[in-house]
């Protein structure tokens, strides 16, 4: 830490020693008969103790205090350290609390004998703390942060400033606010060479996260008003009626209103105009009549108007955000997206742009019968995704004419966020991965697929020793290689297939997986190749399922693995058995590569450092090892020198990937109850402990 952020280290640990050494972590600091001369305010000004900036911003009023002050510097400070460096943030620290103390100080002396009760009550009063300097310093940080994440957290920023100096408004609070309303537009010139670059208009998201943030204010100044009475600039709260019960009511409304607009729900935007418009019309009128009373010179008692005044004006700004963004609120209802979403198409229609166009070796999967097609506005491209979890999962990289992958990704988007979904590709090839970095989405390896070139392809040589011994063992047992269409062989072949799955399900005790895991229903696809290893007593050994890799014009280039199952008790080889008969059988065919497919969660070992996303996918892969065994099965996978060709996950901010997890379970697993999900999460946990 004292390496990576020193500032921030070391401005925490003079907090923390000069609590202990004054006995200010345990006792207020402010009952301390020395706290006036080291605490700052107008009253020091006045008295000359220009040193109070420094001595004051080490302490906290009280010993509660410190957890949040020392904290929340730890936190707000360290990010921006990270982010712009040493030398900056110690600037922009420094200057942003003397800002917040010297802004405040020249406020309350310009206004402390206007006869306004709130500024003259500030004008005595002191104060101590670095927030405003922390405040001030993750503002400027906020510059440097991409979209969303940079809206997001200056809405934050906004609303906990508006709602403490609106509803609360002590000396801290008017510092805060002086202090961060320098600093944000002062951050882009500040951070001018690490400012990301910016679209020209909000996006349908940020309108979004406006509107949120409006309700999201107006729920939290209610709670505010509710617990903790003051006296701040627009008057005094105590005398404010509000009931638990109008509070819940409201916290109810506003949890129903935030859930839609975040959506982008178009039911939920006509609540909240309507809502909105009614405060506002409210108020337009109360405006009118005590302007109208002033006019006659008729009493006007204004105990509590600019309170409400305020209200009014946060629900006219809601307004004007609802009517200007009304163009990100076009989601349908929940019936009307049941009638099937936009661009959807059909099986026979995706199958026969995957013939024309090709695709990847993912590419047959996006053919069975699970998933759902999205077909762009041209008809020439598609992308089949999955719904789980209120998010789209597509599956592998687009389907359409070459260069068209950054313009399907975009549509996809486009609908899934109509839809009141979060869109995410899984699965896809570095190509469209960069594509969606153009859109401002990340990405992160997820798998690896396995390639096996078969031009020249001949198991001769050391490295091919295991793969000659399984082929030469297969032939002293007089087991024998058939490539077949399954769906063509007599039942009691197909009911011995599935006797072999099935036997291979049960015996691992777990449920059988989904989504780019098919099983022998895919198999019995006609246009899917299976290969059979079979005794000379006719005993079925094992069966392995081979996916065409169409590379457009109906030419098949390649055949993507996906059934491998074996006997248990039988030929314990007979995989590499299958695996290099089915590559020799192919080849001859004039095949240009099989595909080992890519096991979720495994991947090789890079050379480099591992951090951030990527070590937290690497752990949930351990975990899953003792269960599934998806990184044995990359290992086995490794006998045939296969390349490796990356596949990530794509999506649009770190903000999705709790949900997209959850997606992504439910659709590997989609008919296990949540019950069983957590017994196989404890169990590896359980074994490795043991």
């Amino acid at each position: 830490m004292l390496r990576r952020v020193p500032f921030t280290t070391t401005i925490v640990t003079i907090m923390l020693a000069a609590g202990v050494a004054t006995g200010s972590l345990w006792h207020p600091v402010t009952e301390r008969p020395w706290y006036p001369q080291i605490a700052y305010g107008l009253p020091a000004v006045a008295e000359g103790r220009w040193w109070t900036p420094v001595t004051a911003s080490f302490f906290a009023p009280s010993p509660l205090l410190y957890l949040p002050m020392a904290g929340g510097f730890a936190l707000l400070v360290g990010f921006t350290e990270w982010r712009l460096g040493t030398r900056r943030t110690a600037l922009v620290t420094i200057g942003g609390q003397l800002v917040g103390i010297v802004g405040a100080t020249l406020l309350l002396l310009a206004v402390r004998n206007t006869g306004w009760p709130w500024a003259a009550q500030l004008a005595g009063q002191l104060d101590v703390g670095f927030s405003a300097g922390a405040l001030a310093a993750i503002a400027v940080a906020s510059a440097t942060v991409r979209s969303p994440w940079r809206l997001r957290l200056r809405l934050a920023l906004g609303v906990y400033l508006l709602v403490s100096i609106m509803y609360i408004g002590t000396l801290t609070d008017l510092e805060h606010l002086i202090s961060t309303l320098v600093a944000l537009p002062a951050g882009r010139a500040l951070t001018r060479d690490r400012t990301p670059q910016r679209s020209g208009r909000p996006s349908r998201r940020e309108w979004r996260l406006l509107a949120v943030a409006g309700v999201v204010f107006i729920a939290v100044s209610t709670v505010v008003l509710w617990l903790v009475p003051s006296d701040g600039p627009l008057g005094s709260t105590a005398g404010v009626d509000e009931s638990w019960l109008d509070v819940v009511v409201t916290l109810v409304l506003a949890a129903l209103l935030v859930n839609g607009l975040r959506k982008g729900r178009r039911t939920a935007w006509w609540w909240a105009v309507v809502v909105a418009g009614l405060n506002s019309a409210i108020g337009l009128a109360v405006a009118v009549l005590v302007a109208v009373a002033t006019a006659l010179d008729q009493p006007v008692t204004l105990e509590g108007v600019p309170l409400f005044v305020a209200d009014r004006l946060v629900w006219a700004a809601l307004l004007v955000i609802l009517l200007a963004g009304r163009h990100a609120f076009r989601t349908p209802s929940r019936r009307r997206l049941r009638r099937g979403a936009p661009g959807a198409t059909d099986r026979e229609t995706a199958t026969a742009l995957l013939t024309r166009h090709g695709g990847g070796t993912l590419s047959w999967m996006s053919t069975w019968p699970a998933n759902s097609w999205f077909l762009t506005a041209d008809g020439q491209s598609y992308l089949a995704y999955q719904s789980h979890a209120g998010v789209a999962v597509g599956l592998g990289d687009p389907i359409g004419p070459p260069g068209t992958h950054a313009a399907t990704v975009t549509e996809f988007a486009r609908m899934a966020e109509r839809s009141a979904l979060v869109p995410c590709l899984f699965s896809v090839t570095a190509a469209t991965a960069a594509a969606t970095d153009g859109l401002g989405w990340q990405h992160v390896q997820v798998a690896e697929d396995t390639l096996v070139d078969l031009p020249g392809l001949t198991f001769t040589g050391k490295a091919w020793q295991n793969v000659r011994s399984a082929m030469n063992r297969a032939a002293k047992q007089g087991v024998s290689f058939r490539l077949v269409r399954l769906a063509d062989e007599p039942w009691s072949v197909v009911e011995r297939v599935r006797a072999i799955s099935e036997e291979w399900v049960g015996d691992k005790g777990l449920p059988e997986m989904g989504f780019t895991l098919g099983g022998v229903d895919e198999a019995l696809d006609p246009r899917v190749r299976v290969g059979l290893a079979q005794g000379a007593d006719g005993t079925l050994q094992g069966v392995t399922s081979w996916l065409p890799v169409h590379g457009g014009d109906g030419r098949i280039r390649g055949w993507a693995l996906d059934v491998m199952r074996r006997r248990q008790d039988g030929f314990r080889a007979v995989v590499e058995f299958l695996i290099a008969s089915s590559c020799l059988a192919f080849q001859a065919e004039g095949a240009e590569f099989v595909s080992l497919s890519g096991a979720p969660l495994a991947r090789t070992e890079d050379e480099g450092p591992v951090a951030g996303l990527q070590r937290v996918l690497d752990g949930i892969g351990a975990a899953m090892e003792p269960l599934y065994g998806f990184r044995s099965l990359h290992t086995f996978k490794a006998k045939f020198r296969p390349r490796y060709v990356p596949m990530y996950l794509a999506y649009r901010d770190e903000g999705d990937l709790p949900r997209i997890g959850i997606a992504l379970t439910r659709a590997y697993l989609p008919d296990t109850p949540v019950r069983e999900l957590v017994r196989l999460g404890y169990a590896p946990a359980r074994s490795g402990s043991e």
